[in-house]
């Protein structure tokens, strides 16, 4: 019997072997039904980015990525959208990062999670976030534009002119920075609830304030989840169409916005109008991909920045 193996020498019951049988391969089909789904959506991905390189890399140019549109949207360039586009990100990313920052924190650090105050604040974060982006646009073009727009005009100028009461850069930045406040506000406080709360109660015994603590330890430790959330509203911000077509997007402008009254051409809605209003659908096709690319390569390049300062403030804390 000593040469025969261990595993022959016991024999499982044939309940248990069943059991065990019955695990694996109930652990086995979701692994790949999932696994299955991955693969399908980074074929769509890949298929789509190829069809979009294929198309769009032969009009890229210089002059293509610096000279404004020309001959009704046939000729020229794109760069009074792409300026628009990137002002338009940095305008909505100054806006909402310190609301949602400062809301997160006062979720966190100043409420109780079973207080009335904190359920409403959570529902209404949670309705915000499913509102449709076109809802956004209409509430923007009625109280930016229409309430405070046409407010500050009969203030400050008070002779009918269209100042500020007319769809803007400004607008629509505040627009998009409402839609993305839900992504920000969550992601902050997931890391907000990672700090230990042994750095918080060492400030307190040091002798610390609260608002001390939350200016020299909470919020320098929730930077990486600050960066996170405004890489998601960079993402999601830059491709938006709906909320800016009413609140300051332009058709076509051949020059670049100089205040924040101006309005503005953006990429998303130039792919929108020469894909749905050109007169010559084949004759843009060529400039519909290649702004199709820009936009993707412009957003990649945004998030790529944000993720680049995330991981050096995270390196450099690791380091500290």
């Amino acid at each position: 019997m000593s040469g025969v193996p261990i595993y022959n020498q016991v024999s499982l019951p044939k309940d248990q072997i069943s059991y065990e049988f019955k695990a694996r391969s109930g652990g086995m089909i979701p692994k790949a039904l999932t696994l299955s789904a991955v693969i399908i959506i980074f074929l769509m991905l890949a298929v789509i980015m190829f069809i979009i390189f294929l198309e769009g890399i032969g009009v890229i140019s210089l002059e293509f990525l610096t000279h404004p549109p020309e001959n009704g949207m046939e000729g020229g360039g794109i760069f009074p959208a792409i300026f628009g586009t990137v002002a338009l990100v940095f305008l909505m990313v100054i806006a909402v990062v310190p609301v949602g920052v400062l809301t997160a924190v006062f979720l966190q650090e100043y409420t109780r999670p079973d207080s009335t105050v904190t359920r409403l604040i959570r529902v209404a974060i949670n309705n915000l976030a499913g509102v449709p982006s076109i809802v956004f646009g209409l509430f923007g073009l009625g109280f930016f534009v229409g309430f405070i727009g046409s407010g500050m005009d009969s203030i400050l100028y008070g002779d009918g002119r269209p100042i500020w009461g007319q769809p803007a850069i400004i607008w629509a930045s505040l627009t998009l920075a409402l839609l993305t406040l839900p992504v920000v506000i969550v992601s902050t406080e997931e890391a907000l609830r990672t700090i230990p709360r042994e750095l918080k109660e060492a400030s307190y015994a040091l002798g610390a304030t609260k608002l001390q603590t939350i200016r020299r330890i909470i919020i320098p430790q929730a930077l990486p989840g600050i960066f996170t959330g405004a890489i998601l509203g960079v993402s999601r911000g830059a491709g938006e169409v709906a909320p800016i077509m009413f609140t300051g997007a332009a058709y076509y402008l051949p020059y670049l916005p100089s205040k924040l009254s101006d309005q503005f051409m953006v990429l998303g809605y130039h792919v929108y109008v020469m894909a749905t209003q050109s007169p010559d659908i084949e004759a843009t096709k060529p400039i519909l991909f290649g702004t199709v690319l820009v936009l993707l390569v412009l957003t990649f390049l945004l998030n790529f920045i944000a993720i680049f300062i995330r991981s050096r403030i995270r390196s450099r804390r690791i380091n500290a």
